[in-house]
């Protein structure tokens, strides 16, 4: 294993830990996501660092950023980009939207009708669009970071089973600590520091830490104990429905990752353990109509499920 993968990784990670203070689970999490070439869902209140977490991220790859803002009423075009009409050449020409960019913060992604979703579901699903039957391919490395507010409900749509088993992960930043937070104001007095950041990671580094991603290994002993959470979670009497062979294969790649974040060339218990919940907790179904809006029941039960699977030695 290339020691420039572990390099890339604990480059970003100093880099965003210099403005998203006192959160360096988040900040593992959202380069995990990153190193795995897949998605992060952040759910939380407003104003605790979702966005400032992703702008981080983004300032911190030489690549290209776009925020999208979900409304009701963003059209699929609005994201994706449509067919203009040029009067000096007499034919329709291709105008990319804001989707064509190397990070995505799709903030209140919940806001965005079903049409909407579809759209991007396709991006974070294939790494293209298509428009007018012409399929146009994503800039690489892609990563959408989606924000969303789970105590609001007005104006807002449901992720359906279908998108929420995308993301990689998906966790809270939650409130900082008093000392972390006096810090926050003392740094804030002169502007934004994110703005301040500079990039530490070419795109084609990053891309070839995800291709070293695939390399690390994987002992058959932790495949299995990674299949048992999966299956106990079908089996579960508090679940309707289980986590998906997608999804199996999701925490699979994110554990290969995390053990790049921790300059490891082969995945440990800890890595499966420390990625259950964040990426099965959307996964998996609730029984009951009401327990599905509460991601801490369904994180909890997940907690509880870990604690009774033999972690192999």
């Amino acid at each position: 294993m290339s020691q420039e993968a572990f390099d890339i990784s604990r480059s970003l990670r100093d880099n965003i830990e210099r403005v998203v203070l006192g959160k360096p689970d988040i900040v593992q999490l959202l380069v995990t996501s990153l190193l795995a070439g897949e998605h992060v869902l952040l759910e939380d209140v407003p104003g605790v660092g979702k966005t400032l977490a992703a702008k981080a991220l983004a300032q911190s790859i030489q690549g290209s950023f776009s925020r999208l803002q979900f409304t009701p009423d963003l059209l699929p075009s609005d994201i994706t980009g449509s067919m203009l009409y040029r009067s000096d050449t007499r034919e329709f020409e291709f105008s990319p939207g804001p989707i064509f960019a190397n990070v995505i913060l799709a903030d209140e992604i919940n806001r965005a009708p079903p049409r909407t979703q579809s759209a991007l579901l396709e991006a974070m699903s294939e790494g293209r669009v298509s428009i007018d039957g012409t399929t146009h391919p994503l800039p690489k490395p892609f990563i959408v970071v989606a924000t969303q507010n789970p105590f609001e409900f007005e104006g807002t749509y449901s992720l359906p089973e279908s998108q929420l088993d995308r993301f990689l992960l998906r966790t809270s930043i939650g409130y900082p600590a008093r000392d972390i937070e006096r810090e926050v104001l003392r740094s804030h007095r002169m502007g934004e520091p994110v703005d301040q950041l500079q990039a530490v990671a070419p795109v084609d580094r990053i891309l070839a830490a995800q291709a070293m991603v695939r390399n690390v290994r994987f002992d058959d002993s932790l495949a299995d104990y990674l299949l048992d959470i999966v299956e106990a979670t079908r089996a579960h009497d508090g679940f309707q429905v289980g986590v998906s062979t997608r999804g199996a294969l999701s925490f699979y790649r994110g554990c290969q990752a995390r053990a790049i974040t921790e300059s490891r060339d082969f995945v440990t218990p800890d890595d499966i353990k420390a990625l259950a919940v964040p990426s099965l907790s959307h996964r998996v179904l609730p029984e009951g109509i009401f327990q599905g809006a509460s991601r801490v029941a369904v994180e909890t039960q997940l907690s509880d499920l870990l604690q009774q699977i033999p972690v192999p030695v």
